[in-house]
């Protein structure tokens, strides 16, 4: 018996590798599914099965691609619906793999198709658990993303959630290895423990949900201080299951050498816009007018699906090498409509005396500094809400890096204010600013380091705290 958990981070996402006895199984595969194939090579081992634990929302699965390559059954659980050719599983059901079997539980909750996968070993002892978003290392997924068709409300899956872990998962043995599908960062549950794996007993004692007396008190921990998932969640849920194109497909039109004049004609393009996927400090030196900057370096697929539309053409200017991984990494998340990447990226924008422009960097010191004298400052913090609410500087505004693709959100900034923008560490600022300057701001500085450097300069700048405000 092999496992092992293939972990991405910037998506805090797991996917699971299983072979015994040269077959193999993949849990929860991301769309780019090359690892799958050469670790399933490398073992000489042949995709059998894979196994689904629900319509992801968070990213967009792999189980076409992967299925259409290997010729695997797709495994999905009780109560799925889709006209994608996949095996509905009935709960119990069991699939042999080698010397080993999966048994399939239905742990409705999450989601009503969510389920449980259990690893028995050679011998027929339970070993391990995959558990998708039903329970995670010290949270459960969350239950507010209920299909609104079928009119359940958050509370209605918080119980079935509340009797899937008592009927299904906490009857079974504490030295279970458990093995969630995501870790900390993931938005699919509120507050998840940094480990990517644990054991069932270790759950039981440790994890906030599985203390609750009773089913009452269950439903209320787990809902509330829920924040507004992200609004990708709904697409990506639909996209898998409905379906897409191919990966290759996508790769093909997206690595498309663009010469500068075949760029700028695209740009003038409706429902165009360009991205910018240089690491931010890079980003802030210089620029193409009108970029929207989301580095590589942070977590990138993630902020892209919050902040970019679906339904507009992208044009990459990265890295020299990085246009594939760029691609890939928003394709997770269900883009697709690529016309292609400046070749020779923005060192030959400047060369060919191209117009560009630049964001100003600050350090927090003369941040601190300014406040007093500056009239027409304004500091606006992008963190969470929660973030804010656990200390800010005293004459911030908090306006979340998500609000800023609402017009809205900017309605009481004006040109004329000098606008000094930051976040935690400065990744999200950058991003914030090259959306500020797209709606036509201009006096912008980004301080450098975020909020983490303004705390170190002590008294030279208030900082207090406020009660945070949650969205339902």
């Amino acid at each position: 018996m092999f496992v092992e958990q293939l972990y991405t981070s910037c998506l805090s996402e797991a996917a699971y590798y299983i072979d015994s006895e040269g077959e193999a199984a993949i849990i929860d595969p991301l769309r780019d599914i090359e690892e799958y194939l050469h670790l399933a090579e490398k073992r000489n081992a042949k995709i059998k099965y894979i196994f689904e634990t629900h319509f992801h929302a968070d990213f967009v699965s792999g189980h076409l691609d992967l299925a259409a390559e290997t010729g695997a059954t797709i495994i999905y659980g009780p109560g799925t619906i889709t006209n994608l050719p996949v095996h509905i599983s009935n709960d119990g059901e069991k699939f042999s793999l080698g010397k080993l079997q999966i048994e399939v539980l239905h742990t409705p909750g999450h989601t009503l198709e969510s389920s449980c996968y259990l690893l028995k070993d050679e011998q027929g002892k339970d070993y391990s658990i995959f558990t998708g978003d039903t329970l995670f290392v010290g949270d459960v997924g969350r239950p507010d993303l209920a299909q609104k068709a079928n009119e359940i409300t958050k509370e209605d899956l918080a119980g079935m959630l509340y009797d899937s872990l008592q009927t299904k998962i906490m009857p079974l043995a504490n030295d279970i290895i458990l093995y969630p599908g995501h870790g900390a960062g993931s938005s699919c549950g509120k507050n998840l423990g940094t480990e990517t794996f644990s054991t069932l007993g270790e759950q039981k004692i440790g994890n906030y949900a599985l203390q609750q007396p009773d089913k009452a008190s269950f439903i209320k921990a787990v809902t509330e201080g829920l924040q507004a998932p992200p609004a990708y969640f709904p697409i990506n849920a639909l996209i898998n299951k409905e379906g897409y194109k191919n990966i290759n497909t996508v790769l093909d039109k997206g690595l498309h050498a663009l010469t500068i004049e075949e760029f700028k004609f695209k740009m003038k393009e409706d429902k165009t816009f360009i991205l910018d996927t240089r690491i931010s400090t890079v980003f802030t030196e210089g620029f193409i007018p009108n970029s929207i900057s989301i580095g590589l370096e942070g977590r990138f697929a993630e902020w892209a699906g919050n902040l970019l539309p679906f339904d507009q053409s992208i044009l990459l200017v990265t890295e020299p090498g990085k246009e594939k991984e760029s691609i890939i990494r928003l394709a997770r998340v269900g883009y697709e409509k690529f016309e292609g990447y400046l070749a020779g990226g923005y060192t030959a924008w400047v060369e060919a005396g191209e117009k560009y422009d630049m964001i100003v960097d600050v350090e927090a010191d003369e941040l601190a500094m300014d406040i007093p004298f500056d009239p027409n400052l304004v500091v606006i913090d992008v963190r969470k809400e929660t973030e804010y609410a656990d200390g800010h500087v005293s004459v911030a505004i908090n306006i979340p890096l998500n609000d800023l693709i609402d017009p809205a959100s900017m309605a009481n900034l004006e040109d004329t204010h000098n606008m000094y923008v930051h976040c935690a560490g400065g990744y999200r600022s950058v991003i914030a600013l090259s959306l500020l300057k797209r709606q036509g701001f201009n006096n912008l500085r980004n301080v450098i380091g975020g909020f983490q450097q303004i705390k170190l300069l002590g008294d030279k700048i208030e900082i207090e705290k406020s009660e945070p405000i949650v969205t339902e």
